[in-house]
Order: C-alpha cells, then sequence, then structure tokens
C-alpha cells in the first residue's frame, strides 16, 4: 500500500480535507511600500538635527550666561558703557539669540524637513491611489 500510485482520499469523516492549493504569486511592486520607505528615516534624521540646532543655539547661549554668571563675576560686572555691566547685555542679548534659534529653526524645516515631507506626501498619495486601483 506504500507504493500506491493514486493520493489519499478521504476516507473517514474526521480526516481533515487537503490543503487549498498555494496563491498565485502577485507582481512585485516597483518601490516598496510607504511604511518600509527609507525616505521616513531621512525625515526623522533631518527633524532631529534640526531640532538639536535650535535647542543647542538657544540653550547654549543660555548655559553659557550662566556659567558666566557663576564663575566669572568679574566679567559680569565690569561696565561695557556708562553705567551697563557685561552681565545686563548679556542678558538683554537672550532675546535676539532666541530669535537667532527660531529662525534656524524655520531656516532648517524649509531647507531640509519640508521638500522630504512633501516627497513623502506625494508618494503616499500614488501609494493610496495604485492600491485603491488593484
Amino acid at each position: 500500500m506504500s507504493q500506491d500510485p493514486y493520493p489519499p482520499r478521504l476516507t473517514y469523516p474526521w480526516q481533515p480535507p487537503p490543503p487549498p492549493p498555494p496563491p498565485a504569486p502577485r507582481r512585485p511592486d516597483h518601490r516598496a511600500p510607504l511604511g518600509h520607505h527609507s525616505d521616513l528615516r531621512i525625515l526623522r534624521g533631518a527633524y532631529r538635527r534640526q531640532r538639536r540646532v535650535a535647542t543647542f543655539t538657544a540653550l547654549g547661549y543660555f548655559v553659557l550666561f550662566l556659567v558666566l554668571s557663576a564663575f566669572a563675576p568679574s566679567l559680569m560686572t565690569a561696565t561695557v558703557t556708562a553705567g551697563l555691566p557685561a552681565g545686563l547685555l548679556l542678558a538683554l542679548l537672550q532675546l535676539p539669540v532666541t530669535w537667532l534659534a527660531i529662525a534656524l529653526y524655520e531656516g532648517t524645516a524649509r531647507r531640509h524637513v519640508d521638500p522630504l515631507a512633501d516627497r513623502i506626501r506625494r508618494q503616499s498619495e500614488i501609494d493610496a491611489r495604485r492600491g485603491a486601483t488593484r
């Protein structure tokens, strides 16, 4: 019986039916779906660099001001002009430095992050349309 050329038939009611044939292989996409796209990794990296530049600009200046206040009091109390100590001048410069950090944040967003996000958005629309037509 081990050399029976015919496939086994269902002879018992508790025997499971034979497995269905495997599905026909689909044609592979020429482009990976958006979730596996390397542009998302590039976008995360660009956004991370953007946050670091702005944060280090604003916080770096503030930490420098604090360090000078703690370890160089003679420099901070030195008079720059008539009645204006260097510490007060450095404190007043904190606002323009914050504006500079905001300008750097927006500039790097326009130059690096926004074009990547727009490209990913366009590609996701194309992928959605392509998926809807199948």
